[in-house]
């Protein structure tokens, strides 16, 4: 094998080797961020179908007038047991916020004293303008200590870091415009915002912009991953609706981290029925079919 060669080979065996070491917890983390995904990706779907068939059940220019959209606080309350429908469900009120003018130190404090990465900065009327996160400080310290200086010819990106970083307040230091979401949101539009800007909290504004809370991807996670519990007793219901009363009593579910195992005895036409019920159900992994005839 020849330098290249050799150099390939250990290219390819460094991608496949993990970037940290394994633990116990890591499948578990794995498996959560799959299920993670896959809710996003249905719950996104699920909300796709629903503005189809609203915009199919509006009248055509031709037929009239059509109809102001319905508020969403007289839209029609979403099951119990379902995703949280909108982002006002899930955020958090009030927000932790900046004022444009607070100095560096006490953005710093500030941060450290609520426990968070990051905030949004707010004008004197509550308008979001913007975010300061810690690589804002950081970055800020970092070039004051390196005393590095752009030249004239120096990349536009470095100059532009280094004319933030000479900033001594919010207003001066932040990341702007902000990445911003709507209380009426949908979870699912949330999570797909907080994935594609690799962002943990997200500001929600209203529709003037003014800030009304923070949601986090962490709550978002959880609204879109249901436990184990509520899988399972959905899956009870769906067993009360579709399998004959003496048949009820056969059936057993247990319910692992989105893993149905179904074991018992019931017919086969009702076992098939039942397996395709509840591998339609949200955030199940998979159907572990034990059951007998």
């Amino acid at each position: 094998m020849n330098e290249h060669e050799n150099f390939s080979a250990g290219a390819e065996t460094r991608r496949t080797l993990p970037s940290r070491p394994w633990s116990p917890a890591e499948t578990g983390r794995q498996d959560m961020l799959i299920r993670y995904l896959g809710a996003v990706a249905t719950a996104a779907a699920r909300h796709a179908r629903v503005e189809e068939q609203e915009e199919q059940a509006r009248p055509s220019p031709a037929e009239g007038t059509a109809p102001p959209p319905v508020p969403s606080s007289v839209r029609k309350a979403p099951p119990p047991g379902t995703v949280p429908a909108t982002v006002r469900e899930v955020m958090d009120v009030p927000a932790v916020s900046l004022r444009d003018d607070m100095p560096f130190r006490d953005i710093a404090r500030l941060l450290a004293r609520e426990q968070v990465g990051a905030a949004p900065v707010v004008d004197a009327r509550d308008h979001v303008v913007g975010v300061v996160s810690e690589s804002d400080l950081l970055a800020k310290v970092a070039f004051e200590a390196a005393g590095h200086r752009p030249g004239p010819i120096g990349r536009l990106r470095e100059r532009r870091l280094h004319e933030k970083a000479r900033g001594e307040t919010a207003a001066h230091l932040m990341t702007s415009p902000a990445i911003t979401v709507l209380p009426d949101a949908s979870v699912a539009e949330a999570a797909w915002l907080a994935a594609l800007s690799r962002l943990k909290r997200l500001p929600v504004t209203d529709h003037d912009g003014r800030l009304v809370g923070v949601v986090r991807r962490n709550a978002l996670l959880k609204a879109l991953i249901r436990d184990d519990t509520a899988i399972r007793e959905e899956i009870a219901a769906r067993i009360a609706a579709c399998c004959p009363p003496a048949d009820r009593q056969t059936v057993q579910v247990t319910v692992h981290d989105g893993v149905v195992e179904l074991t018992g005895r019931m017919p086969s036409a009702t076992t098939d029925r039942l397996v395709a019920e509840v591998e339609n159900i949200a955030d199940v992994v998979d159907v572990k079919n034990l059951l007998t005839s």
